[in-house]
């Protein structure tokens, strides 16, 4: 991955982290890496274990963060979140978020959607 790339990713992660803790969730892990790929952030809200993707864009005329969701990448979320909570025992239903961040270009916020539930995750 491209260094400007990896610091635009990680500057969402930050503006993603920062806007749910507002919200009141508890971030307790990022960049968790699997055997399949990296959680962006893992967090609780109100009693549920959250799985959080981050994607971050500079500007959107070559399409949205929310139009790189496809069902390979939530499969592959699904199967982060499975491996995870197989490795903690975790019991309980839990479920992935997806936060989408549009900078400008001068690389500042320029918008912020959080959308809940994409999809649930059975122990």
């Amino acid at each position: 991955m491209k260094k400007e790339n990896l610091e635009i990713g990680r500057k969402g992660e930050a503006l993603a982290k920062k806007y749910l803790q507002k919200k009141g969730y508890r971030v307790i892990e990022q960049n968790h890496r699997t055997k399949y790929s990296e959680i962006d952030l893992i967090a609780r809200h109100k009693g549920v274990l959250v799985f959080i993707e981050v994607r971050t864009k500079v500007g959107d005329q070559f399409g949205t963060p929310e139009e790189s969701f496809n069902r390979k990448k939530i499969n592959k979320l699904i199967w982060n979140a499975k491996a995870y909570i197989t490795w903690k025992g975790y019991l309980k239903q839990c479920r992935i978020d997806a936060v989408c961040i549009v900078l400008d270009c001068n690389k500042t916020l320029k918008r912020i959607n959080h959308y809940r539930n994409i999809t649930w995750v059975k122990p």
